[in-house]
């Protein structure tokens, strides 16, 4: 095995000689984690801020689940692996697709290089839409490492998961994709895998089911960062040093009565422009619509008309309930996207508000009476960023005096942590 750093993404990462756990924590808004710590029902992950580091990150844009868990895997935001979303219209096919495997990733991912010079490396994602995104290069294919989902964990084979679905399992039922056990499950198979050997470093994605449904304080919420607070715990007691970002932070979008607070975008454009000038797309959209109903806070509007862009951005940017209007070179320039994937003009919404395409056509009814609690907009751009031991001096000037975003998270734990007890 190398000494030297592996470069990835034109970052160094150290070779490490203990184990590195990283977890994303999908949907921890730091509310959960404040509200947790002041109540002191989290104390390990209090004691992960108290001897670690416990900074504020900004995630990748827009701030949905797959651009940011594959940015952190790659240590890089997507204006360098090309995925900026959950769906998107091809331009060139004319087609709108869905993210469900890894057709876009165009940049080598951090697990897959360790692995291939001879680090034990696995990732375990609460759903299946992204394990494929993260096992390119690292599991299937005659690979070494280990990748398979919660959710499929029972269908796991040592040829395209490198690992059977009975080791996956470990005489555990399947969770249901909608609930909290979900991601327990992730914890307790990578805390398998690392005390059995199989694994040296660690990528764990949960889901933001818990989020979506409950507020911070909330018993459920409660219940959850209990559960999860344990679990942390158990990877530190094996001495693994333990890093923890969040894919995208969660808010309240609903009015006081309780109903979704809804900006139906593509209904305001046919009525400026005509049914069928534009397209919007709400790239939130996943297999999960009982998360969210495809309503998040960022869409992008393709112009399949003459209309002038410019013009077409100021009219969108006028509307009560968006805060950013931006024409498409303007967003890749300032978020950091890929350009062959962005719409012609990005609307990013203010805090609280909704984006749609049409009224009735978002799944409502599968939010099953429960306050639309969502993301995507830069108010829930903001997520935490802990480390489990105490950074060396680089590192210490870096988290003082650079603006992190959650894909530092491998490059904190690799090359920053000093390994001490927490």
């Amino acid at each position: 095995m190398l000494n030297t750093p592996v470069e990835v993404n034109k970052r160094g990462y150290c070779v490490p000689s203990s184990p590195k756990v990283v977890i994303c924590y999908d949907g921890m808004d730091p509310s959960y984690l404040a509200d947790a710590a002041i109540r002191g029902i989290s104390p390990r992950l209090s004691a992960m801020a108290a001897h670690g580091l416990y900074a504020s990150a900004h995630s990748a844009m827009p701030s949905f689940t797959n651009p940011n868990n594959v940015s952190i895997v790659c240590g890089a935001p997507p204006s360098v692996h090309g995925v900026s979303g959950n769906y998107w219209y091809d331009r060139a096919t004319g087609l709108e697709v869905m993210m469900t495997d890894a057709g876009p990733l165009r940049a080598p991912t951090i697990l897959a290089s360790l692995a291939q010079i001879g680090v034990k490396v696995a990732a375990v994602t609460a759903k299946d839409k992204l394990r494929k995104a993260l096992a390119v290069g690292l599991a299937g294919e005659g690979r070494q490492g280990i990748a398979f989902s919660a959710e499929k964990a029972a269908s796991c084979t040592v040829a395209e998961h490198g690992i059977s679905g009975e080791e996956a399992q470990a005489g555990q039922p399947v969770p249901d994709q909608y609930s909290p056990e979900l991601s327990l499950f992730v914890l307790d198979a990578g805390l398998r895998l690392l005390q059995s050997g199989r694994a040296q470093v660690l990528y764990l994605s949960l889901s933001d089911f818990v989020q979506h449904a409950h507020a911070p304080g909330a018993p459920e919420s409660d219940a959850f960062i209990r559960a999860v607070d344990a679990r942390v715990g158990a990877f530190l007691d094996a001495g693994a040093t333990v890093g923890i970002v969040a894919d995208h932070g969660m808010t309240d979008l609903s009015l006081a009565d309780g109903s979704p607070n809804i900006l139906y975008l593509g209904d305001c454009l046919d009525a400026r422009y005509g049914v069928g000038a534009t397209r919007v797309i709400c790239p939130i959209t996943d297999p999960f619509v009982r998360h969210h109903g495809a309503l998040g806070g960022f869409v992008r509007v393709h112009i399949l008309g003459d209309q002038d862009h410019d013009e077409v951005r100021g009219f969108l940017g006028r509307l009560p309930g968006v805060q950013l209007a931006l024409l498409r070179e303007e967003m890749c320039r300032r978020f950091d996207q890929p350009i062959e994937r962005e719409g012609d003009v990005a609307i990013i919404a203010s805090k609280g508000v909704a984006l749609g395409t049409h009224d009735g056509a978002h799944a409502l009814g599968e939010l099953a009476g429960t306050r639309l609690r969502s993301h995507g907009s830069l108010a829930e751009r903001d997520v935490p960023f802990l480390v489990s031991h105490p950074l060396n001096t680089a590192y210490r000037r870096k988290a003082a005096t650079q603006q992190l975003h959650n894909y530092d998270i491998f490059d904190f734990v690799l090359n920053g942590a000093c390994r001490e007890e927490v």
